[in-house]
């Protein structure tokens, strides 16, 4: 199947991959004519501004709290278990941080029953995931499986620190301590161990969280598309 796919990839005029590492490992698997497109997240939706004092006392914290946030699909290859290891332990030294999960997915169930202390949203869209981005303050992404990973771009915007392994979007956009936090693929121990600094010492995160929504508003839509229709003109010329 593999050999079959690459062999059709191939015989297009180019094939668009969403990150640099997946773009590196199609050329070094053998494909040809392969070209980055990144993603683009809406500034103006995901923004800092939404961040919500009356969500926040749903969630049972004060302004000066910690939240962590998860947002996406709750199922076995987001590798949740570790974002609940890490709030665990970024609880044992910041008693009053809360972890809100924004999502469904089949796991849902097993983790409200295992972790009834867990915030569990639901589905949101809009505005709403918007509000609930910006009114955290850590977001947590696990994932090992991802090709881009729109979450972080929009986590950024929304003024958040991210702790997510170096590769994917998180390898494009964070540059580590000063708009994030990367842990080597696959070291769970570090990311663990980064969570907790930040619950150790939370004035750690204001000047990350500026830099975040600094980086990411240049990567709106129109320049993305704009890229698109070169990446067009471009194979049509070819």
């Amino acid at each position: 199947i593999f050999r079959y796919l690459r062999n059709f990839h191939n015989c297009t005029r180019g094939t668009l991959t969403p990150s640099v590492d997946i773009r590196e490992r199609l050329q070094t698997l053998g494909f040809k004519n392969v070209s980055l497109l990144d993603r683009g997240v809406d500034g103006q939706l995901f923004h800092p501004k939404r961040r919500c004092a009356e969500l926040r006392r749903q969630w049972g914290v004060t302004e000066n709290d910690v939240v962590v946030l998860y947002v996406g699909r709750v199922a076995p290859e987001k590798n949740l278990q570790l974002a609940v290891d890490a709030y665990r332990a970024m609880k044992r030294v910041n008693e009053t941080t809360k972890f809100v999960i924004v999502g469904d997915g089949p796991l849902r169930s097993a983790l409200q029953r295992e972790h009834p202390d867990l915030i569990f949203c639901g589905t949101c869209t809009g505005e709403q995931l918007a509000q609930h981005y910006a009114s955290a303050d850590v977001f947590l992404f696990p994932s090992e499986t991802e090709t881009f990973g729109n979450v972080t771009l929009e986590a950024m915007a929304s003024g958040l620190v991210v702790i997510a392994y170096n590769y994917a979007a998180a390898n494009m956009h964070l540059t580590h301590e000063q708009s994030g936090l990367l842990a080597p693929y696959g070291d769970a121990r570090a990311f663990i161990d980064m969570a907790v600094n930040l619950a150790r010492e939370p004035r750690l995160l204001g000047k990350m969280r500026r830099q975040a929504r600094a980086h990411v508003v240049a990567f709106d839509w129109p320049r993305v598309i704009d890229r698109f229709a070169s990446l067009l003109k471009s194979a049509h010329d070819f």
